[in-house]
């Protein structure tokens, strides 16, 4: 017995994986996260299959459901949003099935965090300016370690990518200014990246709290924040990859000195 937890990637029914889709529509019964998984995608599984909406289920219910069926045979898919690894609340999912001695596999998917840059033509690891990026939240309910708070993160001066944080946006401000940030760090904003809605806010952190608030946006947004987001990053120069320099030689090229 084997649960498929699958990436539904991060809206477009089309960015789901060659593989997760294949598993989809040979599933017998598909859990999703309705709140956030498009209908277009779940409409792939096969007519017969059931399908059941986990939003207004708690863990344990939902995890009793796919034991059920698994008992009785069936092939269960259970469909998150974006890529399971990011904030998917699956470890929890997890830990139960284990009880039961079920095993399980998870199918990646694309990310928010990659389809926002992508939406808004952004490589993150721009050659000498940055080449690390952070995932994290802003910390609201949920608490975060000691040694993970915002201000901390952004110290590295790096490219930071923000999950869950859109009502925190005053929260978030504060803490990349304590950091040592410029009030005019670009800042690329991207909601509902992928669906048909979809709305890019471009800004900075000193006007993030004031543009978000005009836009009224308060959810299902992913804040990219760092120099790499600098609209005008194309055309400077200082900033260019050495793999692609005719002087730097690697094992397919050999460079041609100045």
């Amino acid at each position: 017995m084997k649960l498929y937890i699958i990436g539904a990637g991060p809206g477009d029914p089309d960015l789901i994986t060659v593989k997760g889709l294949k598993l989809l529509q040979q599933a017998d019964v598909v859990m999703y996260t309705d709140s956030l998984v498009n209908e277009e995608l779940i409409a792939k599984a096969k007519p017969e299959a059931e399908v059941l909406k986990s939003s207004g289920m708690e863990l344990v219910e939902m995890v009793g459901i796919i034991v059920d069926r698994l008992k009785q045979g069936k092939m269960v898919v259970r469909v998150h949003t974006g890529d399971p690894a990011m904030f998917g609340a699956t470890m929890e999912q997890i830990a139960l099935l284990r009880k039961e001695n079920i095993g399980y596999e998870i199918i990646p998917g694309v990310s928010s965090v990659f389809a926002s840059a992508a939406a808004v033509g952004a490589e993150l690891t721009i050659p000498d300016l940055t080449q690390t990026v952070i995932l994290t939240r802003a910390e609201g309910r949920t608490p975060v370690p000691e040694l993970e708070k915002l201000r901390d993160l952004a110290a590295h001066h790096c490219t930071i990518a923000l999950f869950l944080s859109a009502t925190l946006i005053k929260k978030v401000v504060s803490e990349f200014i304590e950091a040592g940030w410029s009030e005019e760090t670009p800042v690329a904003v991207v909601q509902r990246a992928t669906w048909p809605d979809q709305l890019i806010v471009r800004t900075t952190v000193g006007k993030l709290e004031e543009d978000m608030r005009s836009h009224g946006i308060r959810s299902h947004a992913m804040i990219l924040a760092g120099w790499a987001l600098d609209p005008e990053i194309h055309g400077k120069e200082e900033y260019r990859s050495k793999l692609y320099d005719k002087s730097f030689t690697h094992r397919f090229r050999r460079g041609v000195k100045p």
